[in-house]
């Protein structure tokens, strides 16, 4: 399977895990899943390309995935 077909189900399963959270009403599990992802795809990516040797990556700056911009738009609306 391609990097990108893998990495396009990852992102539904956690869209469809996020979505669910936030039906739910739980923002804080919302956040933690959108976290998990980018872990994942990270990992995944990593992974493929054989550069695990660089993981973790360090946080840099305020910029926010499109997940997590999500999320926090969400979470922003409902409180």
């Amino acid at each position: 399977m391609r990097l990108i077909d893998e990495l396009n189900e990852l992102h539904a399963h956690y869209a469809r895990m996020i979505e669910a959270a936030i039906a739910a009403d739980d923002l804080v599990r919302a956040d933690a899943f959108a976290q998990a992802y980018e872990d994942e795809a990270v990992q995944l990516m990593a992974e493929r390309e054989g550069l695990t040797h660089l993981l973790p990556l360090p946080r840099f700056g305020t910029q926010e995935s499109a997940f997590r911009s999500r999320v926090r738009r969400l979470v922003h609306r409902a409180a």
